[in-house]
C-alpha cells in the first residue's frame, strides 16, 4: 500500500528543485499531484513526469501572490476530486542583500512570496481541510528562518514568519483534524544555487558535517513522511533537515 494513496495533494513551486522532487514523490507515494508553478512548459514537464510514475496528475499555472489566481485554483481542484488532503506551500524565491543595500522592492517581493503567499494557500484550502476533518498543511522554512544569514534580512524574515504561521494554525486547525507543519531545509543542491560561486558552495559545503549539500529527494522525503498518516501525531513541529550543520 502506497502512503500516500488517495491523497490529493497540491504543491506550490512544482515545477523545479525541492518542489519537483516532492511532486514525483509524491507521485511514487500514490497521491493525486497537483503542480502550481509560475511558467507553463515547466508545468506541464512536471504533470509528465508524475504521470509517467503512474500518477494522476494536473498542473496550473498558479502565482501564489495573486489570491484570485489561487482561490481559482483551489475551486477547480475542489470541483473535480471533491476534497484536498494536503498542501504544500514549496513556492519561495530570494533577492539577497546587506541591510544597508536592500531595496525595499526586494524586501516587498520576497516577503511577497515566502510569507504573504504561504498565508493566500493555507487560507484558501483551511475551510476544505476543515469541513473534510482532515488535512496536512506543510510549510517550507529554512534554516535561515531558524538562524538568520548573512545578507538574507528578507528571506529570513519570510521563513522566521513561516514557522509563525505554522505555530499558530497548528493550535487553530489541530482540534478540526488538521496537522501542520513545516521543514527547515539546509543548503540543498537546487537551480537556486545557481548563481553561487564554486568556492562558496565549497565553504556551504564544509560547514555541514556530512561534507555535502543535500539533495532535494532528501527534503521531499521528509515532506511525504509528514504528509502520510504515519506522521499522524506530529502537529506544530519544525523538522530541520540540514545535514547536522546547526550542531
Amino acid at each position: 500500500m502506497k502512503r500516500l494513496a488517495g491523497k490529493v495533494s497540491l504543491i506550490t513551486g512544482a515545477a523545479q528543485g525541492i518542489g519537483l522532487a516532492t511532486a514525483l514523490k509524491f507521485a511514487q507515494e500514490g497521491a493525486t499531484v497537483i503542480v502550481c508553478d509560475v511558467k507553463q512548459t515547466a508545468v506541464d514537464s512536471a504533470v509528465r513526469q508524475c504521470e509517467a510514475l503512474g500518477a494522476t496528475a494536473l498542473g496550473f499555472v498558479m502565482d501564489v501572490t495573486q489570491r484570485e489566481m489561487v482561490d481559482a485554483v483551489v475551486a477547480q481542484v475542489k470541483e473535480r476530486f471533491g476534497r484536498i488532503d494536503v498542501l504544500v506551500n514549496n513556492a519561495g524565491i530570494t533577492q539577497d542583500a546587506r541591510l544597508q543595500k536592500m531595496t525595499p522592492e526586494q524586501f516587498d517581493r520576497v516577503i511577497d512570496v515566502n510569507l504573504r503567499g504561504v498565508f493566500h494557500c493555507a487560507q484558501a484550502v483551511a475551510d476544505t481541510m476543515t469541513a473534510q476533518g482532515s488535512g496536512v498543511i506543510l510549510n517550507a522554512s529554512s534554516v535561515v528562518g531558524i538562524y538568520g544569514n548573512f545578507g538574507q534580512t528578507n528571506y529570513a524574515a519570510s521563513k522566521f514568519g513561516v514557522i509563525g504561521f505554522t505555530k499558530t494554525w497548528s493550535r487553530e486547525l489541530g482540534p478540526k483534524g488538521v496537522r501542520v507543519n513545516a521543514v527547515a531545509p539546509g543548503f540543498i543542491a537546487t537551480p537556486i544555487l545557481d548563481t553561487i560561486p564554486a568556492k562558496v558552495i565549497a565553504e556551504m559545503e564544509h560547514r555541514v558535517p556530512l561534507h555535502r549539500l543535500g539533495r532535494p529527494e532528501e527534503i521531499a522525503n521528509v515532506y511525504a513522511f509528514l504528509a502520510s498518516d504515519e506522521a499522524s501525531y506530529i502537529n506544530g513541529a519544525v523538522i530541520e533537515v540540514s545535514g547536522g550543520m546547526s550542531v
